[in-house]
């Protein structure tokens, strides 16, 4: 089963605002950077997890999610389907609250496993994209993000 909900993001994005971003790249043109800066305008506080720089986006980058130590809410993996299972395994480690798998990315194995231990997941959809169709970013400048609503989009604070 894959969240998507718009009750369920709508809570995700607004309750939880501090995220791992696994995989980040440095390179501006990957897509992973752009909805990094764009979540960092949107007041979410971004942890780098990449092993092949010391830090990305003025953020100090870990080599891996158990060496964060300060706390994750949600883990937003950037990964092929068939490398999140390890990833999955640190996110229930390090006690966040949701794994998020970018547009691309389902393993429902490794779902389940995040659901047994009582994290949410969110699976082939990106954090960006949703946060801009739920949060009003996008109905603005004429896109139809199939959301129907008599009330105003709600909009989170920095």
């Amino acid at each position: 089963m894959h969240v998507s909900d718009i009750q369920t993001l709508r809570h995700i994005l607004a309750d939880y605002r501090k995220v791992a971003m696994v995989g980040l790249s440095a390179n501006w043109y990957r897509p992973s950077n752009f909805a990094a800066k764009y979540l960092l305008e949107h007041g979410f506080e971004i942890t780098p997890i990449n092993p092949n720089y010391p830090q990305i986006l003025g953020r100090r980058c870990y080599r891996s999610l158990r060496e964060v130590t300060h706390p994750i809410e949600i883990v937003n993996l950037f990964q092929r389907a068939e490398n999140v299972m390890p990833f999955v395994d640190d996110a229930i480690a390090i006690g966040a609250k949701v794994v998020w798998m970018q547009i691309g990315v389902v393993n429902d194995e490794a779902a389940a496993r995040a659901r047994a231990a009582g994290l949410e997941v969110v699976m082939d959809r990106c954090m960006k994209i949703e946060y801009a169709r739920l949060f009003g970013g996008l109905g603005w400048i004429g896109v139809d993000t199939g959301v129907i609503s008599a009330r105003r989009p709600l909009h989170v604070t920095k």
